[in-house]
């Protein structure tokens, strides 16, 4: 098997990337590591073994278009994500790129253009998707076992202190995109899309409360799904440590995550039964056999890249798709229209609606 070479651009979150692609030493190999800080990217070269190092995207980009380089994965700050990405695409690259992926849903139009022009696949980062535990709720959903979902109930309560916004780019829309609901949120947010399949419409508050920042740190949320289940989203950056949190109640049974801030999805989840007492037993057993049943694999970036992997030899499908980026990035649009409104916003968006070209921007503040 023919190695694909990687360039991860950004070494902050891009250390987590490359024990992903690490863990696929078969099928990948970063080649290139680009930071502008080199003390940053330092221990990534080394880790990844005879890669080179690069202080500016203009020099990775530059091995690409060498052919020295077949995959671009950007973990840039998320005002640089189109402008890489699309640069990447016209090298004839693929694109792998944390979240947000753009700055709007005019941009994702634009890199959707891109990837069809190139030919080259983009996969969004969303690697909560991968956890084992979630994976078992999946599976219960989809094969009938849950039953009809009635209310779900979602939790981001992590801790930022004014030690986290001294760094320049922290708390801001210019470079951030947005507050909680983008640097947080999103990735429960995205799971919910998973079980419940498309939300129908969108009321919310936000607010800024813990730390004298641009964006909002607190928010109250409730998702209307297309299957009429309710959902709550609690957000804030003023809880007593990290937490995330998912709970799901069907018909059938209720569900619950960990509260792992990094990885809710992982296991071990809670699924208890619901139903007759007469059979209630019985229900609890077909719940506990169908989880045991489910493959067991790594969790996270590793199993993210495994599936990339897979798509690119033809062996399946995307496992996070652009599709997938935007319904993340219409909801962000939704609930900063809703919250700006104060009325409940349906989905999905048209071009025309607010926020469409870009959802920070009757928000920011003037430089």
């Amino acid at each position: 098997m023919n190695r694909r070479r990687v360039a991860i651009v950004g070494a902050g979150i891009g250390a987590r990337h490359l024990d992903g692609w690490l863990a696929h030493a078969e099928r990948f190999e970063v080649v290139t590591v680009c930071d502008l800080d080199e003390t940053r990217a330092t221990p990534l070269v080394a880790r990844a073994r005879g890669a080179g190092m690069a202080t500016r995207f203009e020099s990775s980009l530059a091995r690409t278009v060498a052919g020295e380089v077949d995959i671009v994965d950007i973990c840039l700050p998320p005002r640089l994500h189109r402008d890489a990405i699309v640069r990447a695409l016209e090298a004839g690259r693929h694109v792998v790129c944390e979240k947000p992926l753009v700055a709007s849903l005019a941009e994702l139009d634009e890199v959707a253009a891109a990837a069809a022009a190139s030919g080259r696949l983009v996969m969004p980062v969303f690697q909560y998707r991968f956890g084992t535990g979630f994976g078992a709720l999946c599976r219960l959903v989809d094969t009938g076992l849950a039953g009809t979902p009635f209310v779900a109930t979602l939790e981001t309560h992590w801790d930022r202190q004014a030690d986290y916004y001294a760094v320049e780019r922290h708390g801001k829309w210019a470079t951030e995109l947005g507050g909680a609901i983008v640097g947080h949120a999103i990735h429960v947010h995205d799971l919910l899309f998973r079980v419940l399949g498309p939300i129908a419409r969108v009321q919310a508050r936000l607010a800024t409360r813990v730390n004298p920042i641009e964006v909002e740190d607190c928010a109250a949320i409730l998702f209307e799904m297309a299957n009429g289940a309710l959902v709550t989203s609690s957000v804030t950056l003023g809880g007593a440590g990290n937490r995330s949190r998912l709970r799901f109640c069907f018909a059938r049974l209720s569900a619950e995550s960990g509260r792992d801030p990094y990885n809710p999805a992982a296991a071990p989840w809670q699924f208890v039964a619901r139903g007759p007492a007469e059979t209630l037993l019985e229900a609890q057993a077909a719940i506990n056999r169908e989880v045991a049943s489910a493959p067991e694999h790594p969790d996270g970036y590793t199993r993210q890249f495994e599936l990339f992997g897979e798509a690119l030899e033809g062996r399946g499908p995307l496992p996070v798709t652009l599709d997938d980026a935007r319904a993340s990035l219409e909801l962000v649009t939704a609930i900063y229209a809703a919250d700006e409104s104060g009325a409940s916003v349906p989905l999905p968006l048209a071009r025309a609606a607010p926020g469409y070209d870009g959802w920070g921007a009757s928000r920011s503040t003037p430089s």
